[in-house]
């Protein structure tokens, strides 16, 4: 049974704007998928509409249907998909940045078992060594990729089946990517934990992850394999640098559009 499948969802901002269009997508238990696409395509609003925080920006689903497990979910509020055990980890990394990191962790904690809470904080550490070396600095005081390595770590606490990441890129330099996409995989491969990756950085993300969705203009126009999107030369070219690294400023006219939306 998959973990999280979307049937059809659409997504409609203060009553007018439609911003997805029938988007489809399933990931199976303990597997690692990738949602890409361009700045504005629809990728948070889709993770947003799995997590249920549409509301506060005037958004609704107004067709379709949202299953984690066996189950509907789309009449349920965050805090209910959150202890049903779907996370996400919102772009810009959003720490309490008046809290310490050991803080920070204690606030996502929802159980009253202290030894459960010793037990989780541990392993966040294990995974993120330099949150504890920083453990008594104010989270705001954290270097961007520290509070990236946060924001996953205070997710982890909540003992998540599925953890969705929104560009946990966003602003980070090569090397700290490549670190933290690294954990990324351990974690998943450890804990048998689900994860959605919604990245602009698809040579990274298709590195880690063993299929992916590519949406634009609010529609998924392409989905397979991480090789099979690899090898596409309109992925390539529009998302990859490139396939034959042409030099377009020797050329007059370039009128090359991506084939999805010939």
């Amino acid at each position: 049974m998959p973990a999280l499948t979307l049937e059809n969802i659409e997504v409609i901002y203060d009553k007018v704007f439609l911003a997805t269009k029938g988007v489809s997508l399933e990931i199976g238990e303990g597997e690692m998928v990738a949602l890409l696409g361009s700045n504005g395509a629809g990728k948070s609003t889709t993770l947003k509409s799995i997590s249920g925080l549409l509301g506060p920006e005037r958004g609704l689903v107004t067709r379709g249907d949202i299953r984690f497990g066996d189950q509907s979910i789309l009449n349920l509020g965050a805090p209910e998909r959150v202890a049903l055990g779907l996370v996400h980890v919102l772009e810009g990394r959003r720490v309490f940045g008046h809290l310490t990191p050991d803080e920070n962790l204690i606030a996502a904690y929802r159980g009253r078992n202290l030894g459960r809470f010793h037990e989780l904080r541990e392993q966040v550490y294990a995974y993120f060594p330099r949150l504890k070396e920083r453990i008594k600095s104010k989270s705001g005081y954290l270097s961007g990729g520290e509070q990236q390595m946060l924001a996953i770590g205070r997710a982890l606490m909540t003992e998540p089946k599925l953890i969705m990441l929104d560009e946990p890129s966003l602003g980070l330099s090569p090397l700290l990517v490549q670190e933290i996409f690294g954990i990324i995989s351990e974690i998943n491969a450890r804990e048998k934990l689900s994860v959605l990756l919604v990245e602009q950085n698809a040579a990274a993300t298709l590195d880690i992850v063993s299929r992916a969705y590519l949406i634009e203009q609010g529609q998924v126009v392409m989905s397979g394999s991480a090789e099979v999107l690899k090898a596409n030369p309109d992925v390539q070219d529009f998302y990859l640098g490139g396939a034959d690294h042409v030099d377009y400023h020797a050329v007059k006219h370039y009128r090359r559009r991506k084939r999805w939306l010939a």
